[in-house]
C-alpha cells in the first residue's frame, strides 16, 4: 500500500493499493487527490489495485462522507454487481459443440446490448417502484422490460470451472437505462444545491447533496430501488442459465460494486461510496471477475479497516475503449481466446477489442495487491462467455 498525503494540498491521506504509483493511468491521482480536499471526506480515501479514470471519482475507489452524499461517486450504474453460483455438473460435460449450443440459447432467452424482453415483466421490485418521482413515471414502461436483461459494455454471462473441475455461472450486469438515469437526474440535482448554496465545487462532478435534505432522501430512495432491481435483474437471468443447463445452485454469492451505503467506521457513522468497489467485511463472501479470457475469483473478506472493509470489483481498466478499438484488432482477440479455450458468444463483435485482456489490468497481479484485504476461496476458470 502507498500512502499519499501533502498537507499542503490535501485535508486526509491517500491510501493506494498498488506497488507504485505508475500503475495508476491517467488523472486517476489528480481525481483521488482531489476527493481528499473535499470538507466532508472523512479519515481518508482508499483506492483499489484495479482503480482507474472514473467521473469525478476514480473507478476503484472509497469515499467516508460525512452526512454527504455525491450521486457521480456512486456510479452511472447503480447497482451492478455480480452473481456467482456453483452447479452439480461436472464442467467436461460443458464443452465443444454443447458449450456452443448453451451459448447460443442463453443468448436467445436473454436479451443483451440494447435488447429488451418484447412484453412488460413481472415482479415484486417493479411493484415497489418509486413513482412519486418524475423520473420513474417517465421511465416506467422501458423499465418494465428491462428487468432480467444483460445490456452491454462490458457486462457478461460466463460458464466457469474451478479446481475441482465443477461448473460455475457468473453474471456481470446492473440497474440498465434506469441507473444512468438516476445518477444524471440527481448530479443535475446536486449541481442546482451547490449552485443556489453559492458552493465552490472542486469538481462539477462531485456535485453533492446533504443526506437530510429532500434531494438526498430521494436519490437515496432511488438508489435503494436500483440496488434491488438490479439484483432481480441477476437472479432472474441466472435462474434461466440454470434451465437451460437443468441445474441446480449448491453455492452462491451476490454483491453490489456501485453503491453508497450508511457504515459505522473509526467510530463514526459515515457514508462509504464505493464506486466499483466491493465490501470485504471479515469473513464477506464477494466476487471479483477477471478480463474476458482471464481468470475469475470467490474471495472472503479480511475485514481490514484501511480500506473501509473493501476491496476491488475486477481488474481495471488500463485502456480506455477508444484506445483499445484502435489499438487491438478484432483477429488478435479471437486468437487470444481461442489459445485460452475461451468459446465467445456476441452479436457485436465489432466492439468486442474494448473488452480485450489487453485493455485490462492483470487480475493476478491486481489480486497479489489486495492479500491483506481479501482470501481466495475459489479460483475460476473461463470456459465460454457471452457478451453484451
Amino acid at each position: 500500500m502507498i500512502v499519499v498525503f501533502d498537507k499542503k494540498n490535501q485535508r486526509i491521506p491517500l491510501k493506494i493499493w498498488l506497488k507504485d504509483l505508475s500503475q495508476l493511468e491517467g488523472t486517476a491521482l489528480e481525481q483521488a487527490v482531489t476527493l481528499t480536499r473535499l470538507p466532508f471526506a472523512y479519515k481518508q480515501v482508499a483506492l483499489m489495485p484495479d482503480a482507474h479514470v472514473g467521473y469525478g471519482m476514480p473507478i476503484g475507489g472509497v469515499l467516508a462522507a460525512q452526512d454527504t452524499i455525491i450521486p457521480y461517486a456512486v456510479g452511472m450504474d447503480i447497482g451492478c454487481g455480480m452473481h456467482a453460483v456453483k452447479t452439480e455438473i461436472d464442467s467436461d460435460q460443458c464443452r465443444g459443440t454443447r458449450l456452443k449450443n448453451i451459448l447460443g440459447l442463453i443468448r436467445t432467452v436473454i436479451p443483451q446490448g440494447f435488447n429488451w424482453h418484447k412484453s412488460a415483466q413481472r415482479a415484486d421490485v417493479l411493484d415497489k417502484m418509486p413513482l412519486h418521482l418524475q423520473l420513474f413515471q417517465q421511465e416506467e414502461k422501458r423499465v418494465r422490460k428491462q428487468l432480467g436483461t444483460l445490456g452491454g459494455g462490458n457486462h457478461f454471462i460466463e460458464l466457469q470451472k474451478d479446481e475441482e473441475n465443477n461448473l460455475w455461472v457468473m453474471i456481470h450486469s446492473g440497474s440498465r437505462n434506469i441507473g444512468k438515469q438516476t445518477a444524471e437526474h440527481f448530479h443535475k440535482k446536486a449541481k442546482e444545491f451547490c449552485r443556489k448554496k453559492k458552493t465552490d465545487l472542486l469538481s462539477n462532478e462531485l456535485a453533492f447533496l446533504p443526506v437530510e435534505s429532500k434531494e438526498g432522501q430521494d436519490y437515496l430512495d432511488s438508489m435503494h430501488w436500483c440496488l434491488e432491481f438490479a439484483r432481480e435483474s441477476r437472479r432472474r437471468m441466472m435462474e434461466e442459465v440454470l434451465d437451460i443447463l437443468q441445474a441446480n445452485d449448491s453455492d452462491s454469492v451476490d454483491i453490489h460494486h456501485n453503491y453508497a451505503v450508511k457504515e459505522e467506521h473509526f467510530g463514526r457513522s459515515v457514508w462509504i461510496h464505493r464506486k466499483g468497489a466491493t465490501r470485504a467485511g471479515a469473513g464477506e463472501r464477494g466476487v471479483i471477475p477477471g478480463s474476458m479470457g482471464s481468470a475469475s475469483f470467490i474471495v472472503s473478506g479480511r475485514g481490514n479497516p484501511e480500506s473501509f472493509l473493501s476491496c476491488s470489483h475486477g481488474a481495471g481498466r488500463r485502456m480506455g475503449r477508444k484506445a483499445a478499438k484502435r489499438k487491438i484488432g478484432l483477429e488478435s482477440v479471437l486468437k487470444d481466446l481461442e489459445k485460452r479455450g475461451v468459446e465467445i458468444s456476441c452479436d457485436n463483435l465489432r466492439d468486442l477489442p474494448e473488452e480485450a485482456s489487453q485493455a485490462y489490468k492483470n487480475i493476478d497481479q491486481v489480486m497479489n495487491q489486495q492479500n491483506d484485504l481479501v482470501e481466495v476461496e475459489v479460483r475460476l476458470t473461463p470456459l465460454g462467455v457471452v457478451k453484451g
